[in-house]
């Protein structure tokens, strides 16, 4: 990877003074200290293990695919019940509500990698990973926020309940702990009997749900920090985007970072054929099946007349 970067900034004036965000400090802190016990003997199944690798790609598919993808950029449409499956995905992953990551991502977009950008490594690595979580930000930890850069969002009644009602994205993102763990007992009661249903229980818990957590969080954090730092600019877009292989390698395409600024409506980040997308892919799979339709593709193959025009209501940035 070539092409790292120089330049410096402060940190957003909107984050000054800065007060800690306690909400989101103990649960990136708490979270990672729980998924510790993953080192612990009697916590690991290859059952386990292997829920864990698949969580990843589900859930994180609730992040890359529904948050991002959908709800930030419309570049494909689909039903209400797949949009709104998408984002309990998402907030299992617990990277904050629909609404709440849409506006943020839209002012990165209107912003990158400028002073006010919530998130760019032009301050420092560690503040892009996730430093950029543990402080107050007035421009994005607001309700103007939202009802600038998500008002959209917030005409669905669903995601209006989940901001009136902070108490139902935490039962949302906790479900998840007594279904892994429920799912564990039950298989390993049938499986290998009673002295097995605790100890696979468990193990889904801790793999299936914690270690999976913090796996999705630094695999986006990557996004933002990596992406903007190292690889390979196919395009001068203004900013510092990169396209690099690794972060598109475990996020199933979102690596391809400056084909994305480029070009921010389109469903494909896939812009030359080794640029694999899988997660385009996966939309277009969805379109096969009558679950998806005005996908957006590259803005070359748009102009050539090969797929959907991007639509105002997508933000481009």
């Amino acid at each position: 990877m070539d092409g790292s970067i120089s330049t410096s900034l402060s940190t957003p004036d909107s984050a000054k003074p800065y007060t800690v965000n306690w909400v989101y400090v103990t649960t990136i802190v708490g979270i990672h200290l729980l998924a510790l016990l993953a080192f612990f003997p009697g916590f690991f199944s290859l059952i386990g293990f292997f829920t864990m690798l698949l969580g990843i790609h589900v859930f994180g598919q609730g992040i890359t695919i529904g948050y991002h993808r959908l709800l930030t950029h419309r570049s494909f449409k689909t039903h209400p019940w797949v949009e709104h499956g998408f984002s309990i995905l998402g907030m299992c992953c617990l990277e904050d509500s629909p609404a709440r990551w849409v506006a943020v991502h839209r002012i990165h977009h209107v912003h990158s990698d400028h002073q006010p950008d919530p998130h760019t490594p032009l301050v420092n690595f560690l503040w892009s990973h996730c430093g950029w979580l543990m402080v107050n930000n007035k421009a994005t930890h607001s309700l103007d926020a939202m009802a600038t850069y998500a008002k959209d969002l917030l005409r669905d009644p669903f995601y209006m309940y989940l901001e009136k009602r902070p108490l139902a994205k935490l039962l949302i993102a906790a479900a998840q702990i007594p279904v892994f763990f429920v799912a564990g007992f039950l298989v390993g009661w049938i499986g290998w009997g009673w002295n097995a249903a605790l100890p696979l229980g468990l193990s889904l818990v801790v793999w299936g749900v914690l270690v999976r957590v913090v796996a999705v969080w630094h695999i986006t954090w990557s996004v933002n920090s990596l992406s903007h730092m190292f690889g390979y600019r196919t395009y001068e877009t203004g900013e510092e985007s990169r396209n690099n292989w690794l972060v598109a390698l475990i996020t199933v395409g979102e690596g391809w970072h400056n084909n994305h600024h480029e070009d921010p409506s389109s469903a494909s980040l896939q812009h030359r054929w080794w640029e694999v997308d899988i997660s385009y892919y996966e939309i277009r799979l969805l379109e096969m099946l009558g679950l998806a339709w005005d996908v957006v593709t590259p803005r070359h193959l748009r102009h050539a007349g090969k797929g959907s025009p991007a639509r105002a209501a997508s933000r481009a940035g």
